[in-house]
């Protein structure tokens, strides 16, 4: 699990990066936040950060850069499905352990 002060520190170092004019990769996130890349690959809730700051300025506002982020933010909201399908899960088993 991500916290959100590991959230709010890799989204403001890919902010830094697009207002510096820098590319947003994975190796620079990883040096601005103290993070692994391995971390930042492996977390489905920060690989999905990182990858819709790349986007965002990888196309900026034309019609396929909107595609892309469509499709981006797509997954990220299935990550966020995935984990709370994982929670009502666990709550329902420490539920049936209660009763």
């Amino acid at each position: 699990m991500t916290s959100s002060d590991t959230l709010h520190r890799v989204e403001n170092a890919c902010a830094q990066l697009r207002r510096d004019g820098q590319p947003v990769t994975f190796t620079s996130i990883a040096h601005l936040t103290g993070l692994g890349r391995t971390t930042l690959y492996r977390s489905v809730s920060l690989r999905a950060l990182i990858e819709e700051h790349r986007h965002r300025a990888a196309t900026n506002g034309s019609l396929t850069g909107l595609l892309e982020e469509i499709r981006t933010l797509h997954t990220a909201l299935e990550a966020v499905a995935a984990r709370v399908r994982q929670h009502e899960e666990q709550i329902r088993r420490l539920t049936n352990r209660v009763s």
